[in-house]
């Protein structure tokens, strides 16, 4: 056959190995890159031999490698830097040190080298991780602004920008080690000088080239424009004794703060798609499975080290960057694999002799495995944190390191409105209420936030709203109303039970991210639901009904009709099994489990308004399923607890425990014709320092304690000998005339909120939406405690 079509033949049986290894990866759930590596390895020598000109295609693939690091330099994001640029700069920074040193130190001491030179090397392979598992698995969750997100992908944009110099240091690195010194300092003095070049040309140069290419609107000619100058600028450095990658990332850089960067991105990630799948398919033909099968327990043994080694160097880092301990671990397992760019720095070394063969095929096993394991062990994450929260000593560990970051003085301190993420919406939000001179306190986790309302004098606690620490420094127990405008619906979630464990009446307002999480979000306890597309939906069709002259007050009723139904006559329509499925991962995540209602329970024949579950027990109720089979979703406060139903409930391992101890019939469900008030016991109060039986609430005015809420923690259902402190929340009950004179007792010259039975709050929450009301509930059991021993004698 012919050299030339040879070649051809071959490029079309590396691109169709690719291709279906991709799509298995794919079917599989896996990055597909692993699935090039499979494809190559089955076409490759080692396999079925399939390729014979290897030695074109790996030089074909080169191109590959060129685009990979010129995309890379065009997404470059300094944006994203300046939002965690502390943890990004000097924590990226020092992780890929000291995972450079720590691999060099243990590389020599093992014998897996034979010079530090190469230790240095296979350091700077392991400090990388996969920018692109990393973020399709962010994405997946909705993870990209948490803090935990926000940290792994300043880091890796860290470690993107360190592959560059890596890549320019990596020829010198081939010199005896007495010229080491002087060739590395010689390549990056040429590094230095190239940047200061490119930095020149692309605000001189580049920009007016261009503006010229798109002058033209001819797709074609861009993306000619643009290959040429990638090419152009790799073999420039490629001449100048850097590689050519290095230069692709320069060009990259260059053009990636001129406007037409997303243009240039768009053009050209075909060219770079295909040509990174015949890089990493060139890369699989180089592993040999037999090789790989015979040294597979040597390749888990890498791999174990590889993850622990990794994730004792990170997670010490961001914590030593004052950031909570679950974010640190998060981050610390999140980066615990080898990137897919550690495979451009390990074809290099292995040609330029830095490592053997066998060290060659062990990096390239090593680092497929972990980039499986990856997508496993973040998905695994959330199940470990609810775990180890059910774990007393580990949730008080874990929680000890969610405490703010910042809490500047002089914070408004009563009656303010807190809001909960400075994006955009909380901009607005924090604008409306300033220009009606309310007293706010903004929370948020973003450095380059909490610098912007430092100099604008604007209150503000710095860290993550969704820890119980953090909403406590904001003073979420004396405020008004509290505003949620986070970006990941997990934060969102928690940020709401945490704020009612502390104001269990607060006035919550949420801007819902997803249009399934709208019902979600009612149930957990907020008071309002705002879904940016249904309200912009909204606001169009009011503008144009109005100018066919349909008279206002119709619109705003239509429009709040709409409103008051959750949207749901503008919400797509789902299955009831969508529904469920989304219900069921949602509540995964919160600390839920089904409860099955004992036989003969008091609960059994009360609808879910009447047995006040959350206000009782501290739990939320998400679901119910009945003895048929049939299963309620975010059930209605009308519906009806019958025998034998299993119910879906969220709450902490305490208000779990409360719940078990009310459907039982062990504890008291208030009296008919009674109300229950949640009160603050305020640091003056006469019973603060003091027992409930020595301060006997009930005698006094026939009021029962039903439970204590304590920095979070729910104590369900006191007994005589539990003592009272200021600044507990008390879950009072009782007739209407006792309760408002034990509060007044009680917080003397602090009660302001109505206590009203349930018939008349739903006409005074229309007169008066600002009102705190506490409804009725109705008596099944009756439970009466006899003596001051009794469980309910407080």
């Amino acid at each position: 056959m012919q050299e030339d079509f040879r070649l051809i033949v071959d490029l079309v049986v590396v691109f169709a190995a690719a291709a279906g290894g991709g799509l298995l990866a794919a079917l599989l759930r896996q990055p597909v890159l692993l699935g090039y590596l499979l494809g190559g390895a089955i076409v490759g020598p080692a396999g079925l031999g399939l390729v014979k000109e290897l030695v074109q295609v790996e030089t074909l693939a080169q191109f590959g490698a060129a685009f990979l690091l010129f995309a890379l330099g065009v997404e470059f994001s300094f944006s994203e830097l300046k939002k965690v640029q502390g943890i990004s700069l000097g924590g990226g920074g020092l992780q890929i040190l000291s995972t450079i040193l720590v691999t060099t130190l243990v590389a020599i001491g093992v014998g897996w080298v034979e010079s530090p030179t190469q230790g240095v090397f296979l350091g700077a392979i392991l400090s990388l991780s996969s920018t692109a598992v990393v973020l399709k698995c962010l994405m997946e969750k909705g993870e990209t602004e948490t803090a935990h997100g926000r940290v792994m992908l300043g880091i890796l944009v860290v470690q993107d920008l360190a592959l560059g110099l890596m890549l320019a240091v990596l020829p010198a690195l081939n010199r005896p080690s007495e010229e080491i010194g002087v060739a590395v300092g010689i390549a990056l003095l040429k590094t230095a000088l190239i940047a200061g070049g490119a930095i020149v040309a692309g605000i001189w140069l580049i920009p007016p080239l261009l503006r010229l290419l798109a002058k033209t609107e001819s797709r074609e000619l861009f993306l000619l424009g643009v290959v040429a100058l990638c090419l152009g600028i790799a073999l420039l450095t490629e001449y100048l004794g850097l590689s050519i990658e290095m230069g692709a990332f320069i060009a990259g850089l260059m053009i990636s703060e001129v406007e037409y960067a997303d243009q240039t991105l768009t053009y050209v990630e075909p060219i770079r798609d295909i040509f990174a799948s015949l890089f990493f398919a060139a890369i699989g033909m180089l592993i040999d499975p037999v090789f790989i099968w015979n040294n597979l327990e040597l390749i888990l043994g890498l791999v174990t080290l590889v993850f622990i080694g990794k994730f004792l160097i990170v997670t010490p880092l961001v914590r030593a960057f004052r950031y909570p301990l679950k974010t640190s671990l998060i981050v610390g397992l999140g980066l615990a694999q080898i990137g897919e760019f550690s495979f451009v720095l390990a074809s290099k070394g292995q040609v330029l002799g830095l490592v053997s063969r066998r060290v060659y095929l062990l990096i390239l096993g090593t680092t497929a495995v972990t980039l499986v394991i990856t997508p496993f062990v973040l998905r695994l994450v959330p199940q470990l944190v609810i775990w180890a929260d059910a774990v007393p000593w580990l949730k008080a560990w874990l929680d000890g390191g969610e405490e703010p970051m910042e809490v500047p003085e002089n914070l408004p301190t009563q009656g303010h409105l807190v809001i909960c993420g400075y994006g955009g919406v909380g901009r607005n939000i924090l604008q409306l209420l300033q220009s009606h001179d309310q007293p706010v306190v903004v929370i948020d986790q973003s450095e380059q936030v909490i610098q912007q309302l430092r100099e604008e004098g604007i209150p503000y606690v710095y860290g993550n709203a969704a820890s119980l620490h953090v909403l406590e420094a904001a003073g979420v127990s004396q405020a008004k109303g509290l505003a949620i405008a986070l970006p990941d619906p997990m934060s969102i979630r928690l940020t709401i039970k945490r704020s009612l464990e502390l104001a269990p009446d607060l006035d919550i307002v949420v801007r819902a991210t997803q249009d399934k999480d709208i019902e979600l979000l009612y149930q957990l306890g907020a008071k309002e639901v705002v879904q940016p597309e249904f309200e912009a939906s909204l606001e169009l069709s009011s503008h144009l009904l109005t100018g066919l002259g349909i008279p206002l007050p119709i619109i705003q009723r239509e429009v709040q009709q709409i409103r008051s139904s959750h949207y749901l006559d503008l919400r797509p329509e789902r299955s009831p099994s969508q529904v469920s499925h989304d219900l069921e991962v949602a509540a995964r995540d919160m600390n839920s489990k089904w409860v099955t209602l004992p036989d003969g329970s008091p609960l059994a024949g009360m609808t879910l308004e009447e047995t006040n579950l959350r206000r009782l027990t501290g739990v939320t109720l998400m679901a119910i399923r009945r003895k048929h089979g049939e299963e309620i979703d975010y059930p209605e406060p009308q519906t009806i607890i019958e025998e034998g139903d299993r119910l879906l409930v969220v709450g902490e391992p305490n208000e779990l425990v409360a719940l078990a101890e009310l459907a039982r019939g062990e504890a008291a469900i208030p009296a008919e014709n009674a109300s229950c008030q949640w009160l603050l016991v305020p640091d003056d109060s006469p019973v603060a320092g003091k027992t409930l039986a020595d301060v006997h609430i009930r005698k006094q005015f026939g009021v029962l304690v039903q439970a204590i809420r304590r920095e979070g923690k729910f104590i369900n259902f006191p007994h005589g000998e539990s003592d009272l402190q200021a600044g507990d929340r008390l879950l009072l009950c009782g007739k209407f005339h006792a309760l408002t004179e034990a509060s007044r007792w009680i917080a003397p010259g602090r009660v302001e909120n109505a206590i009203l039975p349930v018939s008349v709050a739903s006409q005074v929450t229309a007169q008066f939406p600002e009102a705190t009301i506490v409804a009725a509930v109705k008596d099944v059991t009756a439970v009466e405690a006899g003596s001051e021993e009794s469980p309910l004698s407080a």
